[in-house]
């Protein structure tokens, strides 16, 4: 049997002496069409929509002589510019020597939502020169974060020797965090992943570790940490000593 609807000389025959009723029209939603475009695009680049696709992918499909260049070219702008936007917050990757006449343009003026890192050493000094090596390593891992580091009596004149190492944490100026002196970092012992964590409690860096490395999280009962349990314990026995 011929489809009513069909559009042939013969149906529109039949309609215009009111044997078969005039054919219904069809509407099409926005959605529809927005979903039958997305579905076009996608079977033309075998499967796979454009704005999954990388730069190399886009440039093959424009060599195929795509019949919609301006489509390619406008996802390809906006690739660029979130590439741009993703390079400029990650323009450091490094760690930078600077000394007291820097200190107001690199950490002060370092910029709007720029993070720093400073930390104040002095060379002969075996903790600062382990956190020197770890910063080497961690800088290239968080390029988004400005790292700096000073001799310290060169950055702040008479800066005790007995405060080193010292890391000062900036946020657009403002000091944000400080650690200070060698039992804060745990002395020689100190790991790359510990510094981490500790750099990234102050939101300074994206760190994907999940919890403290060395195991000194909060006690979910009675919230104190491990590390002050046992200087409570310590104090606790030499005070024992004592009234002996």
């Amino acid at each position: 049997m011929q489809d009513p609807n069909a559009d042939t000389e013969w149906n529109d025959a039949l309609r215009k002496h009111g044997i078969i009723p005039e054919k219904k029209e069809v509407e099409i939603k926005e959605e529809d069409i927005i979903k039958m475009m997305d579905d076009a695009i996608t079977n033309k680049v075998g499967g796979k929509k454009l704005e999954d696709m990388t730069s190399e992918e886009l440039e093959e499909q424009e060599d195929e002589n795509w019949d919609d260049e301006g489509l390619i070219n406008q996802i390809r702008q906006q690739r660029l510019g979130e590439l741009r936007a993703e390079q400029k917050l990650s323009r450091f990757g490094d760690v930078r020597e600077i000394s007291a006449i820097d200190y107001v343009e690199q950490v002060n003026k370092a910029g709007e939502g720029i993070w720093v890192i400073l930390h104040l050493f002095k060379s002969g000094i075996p903790l600062c020169e382990l956190i020197n090596a770890h910063l080497e390593r961690l800088a290239p891992k968080f390029p988004k974060t400005k790292f700096l580091k000073s001799v310290s009596t060169t950055c702040i004149p008479n800066y005790p020797d007995k405060n080193l190492p010292t890391i000062f944490i900036y946020l657009e100026g403002e000091m944000k965090t400080q650690l200070v002196g060698p039992h804060t970092f745990g002395g020689m012992s100190l790991k790359i992943d510990d510094l981490e964590w500790m750099l990234s409690k102050s939101g300074s860096i994206e760190s994907k570790l999940k919890s403290d490395p060395r195991g000194l999280a909060l006690n979910e009962t009675d919230g104190f940490s491990m590390l002050t349990r046992a200087s409570r314990t310590r104090k606790d026995s030499e005070s024992d000593d004592d009234d002996y």
